[in-house]
């Protein structure tokens, strides 16, 4: 089920990417030959125009080919033939759309709903476990991460559920506690025995509220939410890179396709709110690592656009081949390297 959760998500994120490739390049005049859905072999193809619209096996993504990208003449409609403004319109327009997308799940996050850590209890609250230590009493009975406490019990003792009153409660019993706890929709009671000098249980714990916003409001928290983001999002990533140069990069914090698998599952566990919001930030990060200026990414692209511009002459397609064919094998390796460290991780 994770892996379905993560495939969709990839494919939501990038073909909305793809999308705005498209549909600025025939705004702008350009040939688009391909919108292809999913990554070849192809399945099955309709033309509709000029453009072949594919559906093929790897569901993973998309892909436009517009005519003229790798240098191609003949055609003033060919991506090289258009000015300059137009080129870097077409390749800044998926970035700009994946800003979009994450603008808009995060606004429909506030609208239905956003889980809230707050301080002070009422009719509304809910105690929420955010953390399960391994191997701890709570994981042995099976309480998953995600789950709402219903209540604790110790014989006719019944706990507080505030993260305080939880635990003084298990501090003071020794004796076996009775959870009942809800998660994805089913209840279920298990049988805890604090242990060790604290008598814990094993758990983290947070009093969430859920808040929502009307349209307005939730509109504008989307965008201030997805501007904070993307600052976030870049100064990180630019740190990687500068530490990556020193050679002092910590893969610790970085996922790659494995490790975002097990993010989704871990995320879906609390809702379909925390997913649109995951869902919003990866959209958020393939807009700033598409931008960094690497040949085979549209940060790379848009470079060789610029440097055509100061020049007044295009820069010869074997070196744009060229170029574009070492950033695509560095990227490989890059995605090889995090990958690894995700089974790592595992293991």
């Amino acid at each position: 089920m994770d892996i379905l959760i993560f495939v969709l998500v990839l494919l939501v994120v990038v073909l909305v990417h793809e999308w705005g490739h498209f549909i600025t390049a025939k705004k702008v005049g350009m040939r688009v030959d391909e919108f292809g859905f999913g990554f070849p072999p192809k399945l099955f193809s309709r033309k509709k125009g000029e453009t072949e619209y594919s559906f093929n096996l790897l569901p993973i993504g998309g892909f436009v080919k517009i005519f003229g990208e790798d240098g191609e003449a003949g055609d003033p409609r060919a991506f090289t033939a258009r000015p300059r403004w137009a080129q870097a319109l077409v390749l800044v327009a998926g970035v700009v759309m994946n800003i979009v997308l994450a603008w808009i799940l995060l606004s429909i996050v506030f609208m239905m709903g956003h889980q809230t850590v707050v301080e002070t209890p009422s009719e509304t609250t809910r105690l929420v476990i955010t953390e399960v230590l391994p191997e701890s009493a709570a994981a042995r009975a099976g309480i998953p991460q995600g789950a709402e406490i219903q209540s604790v019990t110790a014989g006719d003792e019944i706990a507080t559920l505030t993260p305080e009153g939880f635990r003084s409660f298990t501090e003071t019993h020794t004796e076996i506690l009775s959870v009942t706890y809800e998660s994805n929709g089913d209840t279920e009671t298990v049988s805890v025995t604090p242990e060790g000098e604290r008598q814990i249980i094993g758990v983290g714990l947070a009093l969430v509220d859920t808040v929502r916003l009307p349209i307005h409001l939730a509109l504008y928290e989307g965008v201030r939410m997805t501007g904070a983001a993307l600052i976030n999002i870049t100064v990180g990533i630019a740190t990687l890179i500068a530490d990556a140069v020193q050679f002092e990069a910590d893969l610790e914090n970085v996922a790659g396709p494995i490790g975002i698998v097990s993010l989704v599952g871990e995320v879906s566990s609390f809702g379909l709110a925390p997913l649109f919001t995951f869902v919003a930030f990866i959209s958020l990060n393939l807009a700033v690592i598409n931008l960094i200026p690497i040949p085979a990414l549209d940060g790379g692209r848009l470079l060789f656009v610029a440097i055509e511009a100061v020049r007044k002459k295009p820069i010869p397609s074997a070196w744009v081949g060229g170029l574009n064919t070492a950033g695509f094998a560095l990227l490989i390796i890059l995605m090889l390297a995090v990958t690894y460290n995700d089974i790592l991780r595992i293991i």
